[in-house]
């Protein structure tokens, strides 16, 4: 995962799933931001997350950082928070929604600046950046799409404002990470 830190347990992921749900409850329900105490050294670590939620098939919010401000179990409340109030995408969450809602927790690496021939769909997230403007992609999502490198990088470029083959200016910023991606569902099956 991130280059100096161990992989999350299960314990670890049912943790933080569980601080996930139950900080989306908290907001939506009252407007409190809940502040996590964390005794797991593991889940005090600095790392970026985003947080996906997903209603049946649709996307109902995705918010993330590349780089937690703090503890990754604090980055997880206020990414999910964020997914579930602030994703302009979407309206903000509503209480009978939560219920309905699966949680899913992407964990991220740290990003890496590479050439475009070196990203690999299905195993890297991108970034790609020119002048003001930046796309991002986590990795699960050329895997769900059936995407192959270059529409990939296209799509990306498309997510950012930028024409599809914008990753081919030689001014443009290309990075990858990789992310231990989990959720709710893939948690409850015998392991």
């Amino acid at each position: 995962m991130a280059d100096d830190l161990p992989d999350l347990t299960y314990e670890q992921k049912i943790r933080l799933l569980r601080v996930a749900r139950n900080s989306v409850f908290k907001y939506v329900s009252r407007s409190v931001v809940p502040q996590v105490e964390e005794d797991d050294e593991r889940l005090k670590a600095k790392q970026g997350v985003f947080v996906s939620l997903h209603i049946g098939d649709r996307l109902r919010g995705c918010i993330g950082t590349f780089e937690g401000d703090g503890p990754l179990v604090q980055t997880v409340v206020d990414m999910a928070v964020g997914a579930a109030a602030r994703d302009p995408r979407f309206s903000p969450m509503r209480l009978d929604e939560v219920p309905k809602t699966e949680f899913e927790l992407s964990v991220l690496s740290p990003l890496k600046a590479v050439a475009p021939e070196e990203v690999e769909p299905g195993r890297h997230g991108l970034l790609v950046t020119l002048g003001r403007k930046r796309g991002t992609l986590l990795p699960q999502v050329a895997t769900q799409q059936g995407w192959d490198r270059e529409t990939f990088l296209s799509q990306t470029c498309i997510k950012a404002g930028l024409d599809a083959d914008a990753w081919r200016d030689e001014t443009a910023r290309i990075e990858v990470f990789t992310a231990d991606v989990f959720c709710e569902s893939d948690m409850r099956r015998p392991r």
